[in-house]
């Protein structure tokens, strides 16, 4: 199940995190994985780690010279791509009020921008991989809860990852449309425990008028219907689903991995 033999992926942002827990998964499952990220540092350590056919590489995923650069390095070091993860991006955790010009820019360049370019600029690479495999490539691009439902705490992070949400089923009938063969499909994680979930913590602490993140926590956790904040892995192990054949039949959908949230 969720074996990627012989596949080889491009994860934006993964030097940690979910991205970080991704690219582990996906080289035990067979694959071939290139680390983009601007945390360069990290990143190779993280390439390092996983050890065998792992690269790392410099991606700032605002700017088209870095997307383009890490396309060419991932085709010239393994051959193809057949799977990108759109896993970059950022969180604000400021009021509509509050909230600068300059930071709604940052915040869409990465968490849109971003994602627009990774698909464009990945897309000639994923579209002659996808006529040599069974089922096609496929795109993974990581919206978020906040891309469903609205958004207490950071509404124009839930603006940008609504966007993603729309975007992914609209490049996904895009592609059929055009006989690609490129399965683009979103995932919408929860809270999770990483460092933008605490960045999430805080900005409720903040909201709540305390310093006390962990009374945020257990607030968190006690709307829970499953009673615990999700982990990196267990995001992870969805991207990993969704990269793999055996969701050959998905596209334009949106996993949900929230312990239960957006049930209520």
């Amino acid at each position: 199940m969720n074996r990627l033999d012989g596949k080889v992926a491009l994860i934006s942002g993964a030097a940690r995190g979910i991205g970080g827990e991704t690219a582990r998964l996906m080289v035990e499952a067979g694959a071939k994985v290139a680390i983009g990220d601007v945390l360069d540092e990290r990143g190779r350590e993280t390439a390092r780690a996983l050890g065998g056919d792992t690269l790392y590489l410099h991606l700032d995923v605002t700017g088209e010279e870095d997307w383009n650069a890490a396309v060419a390095a991932v085709v010239g070091r393994f051959g193809k791509l057949d799977i990108l993860v759109n896993n970059a991006g950022i969180f604000l955790g400021k009021d509509i009020e509050a909230a600068s010009l300059a930071e709604w820019e940052r915040l869409c360049a990465v968490n849109l921008t971003g994602v627009f370019l990774g698909t464009k600029l990945a897309l000639p690479a994923l579209r002659a991989a996808a006529q040599h495999s069974p089922h096609g490539s496929a795109i993974v691009n990581l919206a978020s809860v906040a891309g469903l439902v609205g958004s207490t705490q950071d509404p124009l992070y839930s603006l940008t990852k609504g966007g993603v949400t729309l975007f992914t089923k609209s490049a996904a009938l895009e592609f059929a449309r055009k006989g690609y063969r490129i399965r683009v499909n979103s995932m919408h994680p929860g809270t999770i425990d990483t460092d933008m979930g605490d960045q999430v913590l805080v900005t409720r602490a903040r909201n709540l008028g305390t310093n006390d993140v962990e009374a945020a926590r257990r607030q968190v956790i006690d709307r829970l219907p499953i009673g615990r904040m999700g982990t990196a892995l267990d995001i992870a192990r969805g991207i990993l689903f969704l990269a793999s054949d055996d969701a050959a039949f998905m596209t334009g959908a949106g996993l949900v991995i929230d312990g239960g949230i957006t049930a209520q």
